[in-house]
């Protein structure tokens, strides 16, 4: 099962400075990040190379941080493309409480990273309906 890292973070000054540096000294690669930030606090979510160990140094350094599953599917990149992967879910009745997606130049595709309520249910959708879902070892590769 693919993991991102889900860090609460307090938002002011300095703080994202910390976290990346802690995982830069914990050798990890960020694939991918977004951020949400609130009036005092802020989410962090991060996709990585290498989700324990970049979880381990997190807490290590005192980071509200936990590991959460993710599914991660190839998509078209045209128009379109995140269309039919929210049909797919969506006339099967699979929620995604939140998703990020990003274009890999070198693959000449998309990836749509989902948090989902039921995630066996959504990989067995998401592949009946024709798309790649990557494992956790092609995922972190990326």
């Amino acid at each position: 099962m693919a993991h991102q890292i889900n860090v609460f973070a307090q938002n002011k000054p300095g703080r994202l400075e910390h976290l990346t540096k802690t995982l830069l000294e914990a050798g990890i690669n960020i694939r991918a990040i977004t951020i949400t930030g609130m009036e005092d606090f802020g989410v962090v979510k991060l996709l990585v190379d290498s989700p324990e160990k970049a979880y381990q140094a997190l807490i290590k350094e005192g980071f509200t941080a936990y590991m959460k599953e993710i599914i991660a599917v190839i998509m078209r990149d045209q128009p379109g493309g995140l269309h039919e992967i929210c049909q797919a879910m969506g006339t099967r009745g699979i929620n995604i409480e939140d998703a990020y997606g990003f274009v890999i130049q070198e693959m000449k595709t998309a990836l749509l990273v989902m948090e989902v309520e039921k995630i066996p249910e959504a990989e067995k959708v998401l592949v009946d309906s024709g798309f790649k879902v990557l494992s956790d070892e092609e995922l972190y590769q990326i």
